[in-house]
């Protein structure tokens, strides 16, 4: 199940699915050259959008045509490939990355995907709270429970709360309710950047919200690192930590971009 979901490079899984730790282990390689002059988008009749390097069009790691839905979303990858330099870095092309992913593994097991997705909702980090100090207490509540509010209103589903790392059991209907949500989601690029923006988050919740743009990006990143930001303020930040959040970073706003320019679903 894992394996579909990192991003792929020739022909095979990148090495590591943290972001920073695998820009450490691309580093020790060479980097490709950068074999094309110009960069340009393609409208296909087939109603999609393909990129070209010059004039040829972009595949994945597994050979197939790079298609995209929206001009939009073209512009994004197409962007990436125009801003290499003379060596072709992937680490600096997240959205060529996740597009690659989503057509090279989540479009072969669509189902296993939304299992996933599922899994984290069923542990969703919104779920559990801190019982003390109450500067703490009180962010969480504030940056948390309108998500909450905003899921059992508009999507039916109730989630019950904890105090601590306890686990806590959340209704069969509360997950059955986020399924049927995320059924309605069963495109490859859509549910990739779905994942992706659950996983660097810890929470399912937050992903959808950004999606239905009931949060926009900066206010779910925020929300998802409340604990984090809280120990910061209390011990201080660590460069590299701070290096491997930046980096998760980059690659959940390039989630959300990507579902920005395929745009929203009912």
């Amino acid at each position: 199940m894992r394996d579909i979901l990192n991003d792929l490079e020739s022909g095979k899984l990148l090495s590591d699915p943290d972001p920073a730790r695998r820009a450490q282990l691309q580093m020790r390689t060479p980097l490709p050259k950068r074999f094309y002059k110009e960069v340009a988008i393609a409208a296909d009749p087939d109603g999609v959008y393909l990129v070209h390097l010059d004039g040829k069009p972009v595949r994945t790691p597994a050979a197939s045509v790079l298609k995209l839905p929206t001009e939009a979303a073209a512009k994004l990858v197409a962007d990436e490939f125009s801003a290499q330099g003379d060596r072709i870095d992937p680490v600096t092309m997240p959205v060529t990355r996740l597009v690659n992913t989503a057509i090279d593994g989540v479009a072969t097991d669509m189902q296993a995907v939304l299992e996933d997705i599922l899994r984290f909702a069923s542990s969703d980090m919104l779920c559990y709270r801190a019982d003390s100090p109450q500067t703490l207490v009180d962010r969480q509540n504030e940056a948390w429970d309108p998500v909450l509010d905003w899921a059992r209103s508009d999507l039916g589903a109730r989630f019950f709360l904890a105090e601590g790392v306890m686990h806590v059991e959340q209704p069969r209907e509360t997950i059955g309710a986020i399924g049927i949500h995320l059924a309605q989601r069963r495109e490859p690029l859509r549910l990739a950047a779905l994942h992706v923006m659950t996983t660097l988050t810890g929470s399912a919740l937050l992903a959808l919200a950004v999606e239905r743009q009931v949060l926009d990006a900066e206010t779910a990143w925020k929300a998802a690192h409340i604990d984090e930001d809280w120990n910061i303020e209390q011990w201080g930040e660590d460069a590299e930590a701070a290096a491997r959040r930046a980096a998760r970073e980059r690659d959940f706003r390039s989630a959300v971009s990507l579902l920005e320019a395929i745009g929203v679903t009912g």
